[in-house]
């Protein structure tokens, strides 16, 4: 056999592999994402109640709502008092289902989770959504720009970081001593690779995805099942309200999509779009073009030119039209 030969041999099963490869990704995305549509979990069997942090507004109300609306009593944690009473109220007016409310401010730290203990005792809690979180800067911006650094970096860490093992510590031991649990953790596909002027953002979402990950594999054959949601760019406060369409999600769009996975996947995008986004994102910014001096430079000259554009319409907003 000759040399020309071998290699027309290896480049062939490469061909075949990666073929292969891609046909069970697609496949895989076919069961996850459309067959879910006709066949999903029903969430119902996990236990009696859900709880949700952050759940006054964007992704954290979307999963409140639509838990409720499949049938579950919902405790919904956040900062505002008003909004949790708003939010309860809908629930209870449109899906009829129970609701408790539970005002703790996620940025305080370890001090809060003693009280969310004590209203959580006695409730069969059959999921937990962890989906708090915030955002250290409303563009792309360098470490040292971030304002009242000392303070923020300290309050993103309690809130993205913290939360989540520390909500998951309190009604784990329930699950585990029913068979049963669904623990949803909401992570970002920021974090799934670096990115550079959002680093200490993607960096909380790293350890989200991580930390379900591990838990997943260590209690999956006691019955809980950990998912970590991964999305891109969803319609929320958090984005300045993008319009929806192909590439934004709704809020209530993705945790639809999402919970529809429950079962059938530990990972995910959350919708078809942002899934299908991923891939290509992979293909085209590998991580070394990411991490170039070229590509940090255009990402900030570009935050840069968008921040200025936003502060003239908002000048001119506040100015009102000209007089002729």
């Amino acid at each position: 056999m000759s040399f020309n030969d071998t290699l027309a041999i290896i480049g062939g099963f490469t061909v075949v592999f990666h073929l292969l490869r891609l046909a069970w990704r697609c496949l895989c995305g076919f069961r996850q994402f459309v067959l879910t549509e006709l066949w999903h979990v029903d969430l119902k069997t996990y236990g009696q109640w859900a709880v949700v942090t952050g759940a006054t507004a964007g992704i954290g109300k979307a999963y409140a709502c639509e838990l409720a609306q499949r049938g579950l009593d919902v405790v919904l944690i956040s900062r505002s008092d008003d909004k949790l009473q708003m939010i309860a109220k809908e629930i209870a007016d449109q899906y009829g289902r129970r609701t408790l409310t539970i005002r703790v401010d996620f940025t305080d730290g370890q001090s809060i989770y003693a009280a969310i203990a004590e209203q959580l005792q006695g409730l069969e809690i059959g999921i937990l959504v962890n989906n708090v979180g915030m955002a250290y800067s409303d563009n792309f911006a360098y470490f040292l720009e971030v304002p009242d650094a000392e303070q923020r970096i300290t309050q993103i860490i309690n809130c993205n970081m913290l939360s989540v093992p520390q909500m998951t510590r309190l009604v784990l031991p329930g699950m585990v001593e029913r068979g049963k649990g669904l623990i949803i953790n909401i992570s970002s596909e920021v974090g799934v690779r670096p990115q550079p002027l959002l680093s200490l953002y993607c960096a909380t979402k790293i350890f989200v995805t991580y930390f379900s990950q591990c838990l997943h594999a260590e209690y999956k054959s006691k019955g809980i099942i950990v998912q970590c949601v991964a999305p891109f760019m969803v319609s929320t406060s958090m984005t300045k309200h993008r319009p929806v369409n192909f590439f934004v999600r709704s809020a209530p769009g993705l945790a639809r999509e999402a919970l529809n996975t429950v079962g059938h996947c530990s990972y995910t995008s959350g919708c078809l779009s942002h899934a299908l986004q991923n891939t290509a994102l992979t293909i085209l910014l590998p991580d070394w073009f990411r991490m170039s001096t070229f590509l940090v430079r255009k990402f900030r000259n570009f935050a840069t030119a968008s921040q200025r554009d936003m502060n003239v319409c908002k000048t001119k907003e506040t100015l009102g039209p000209k007089e002729e």
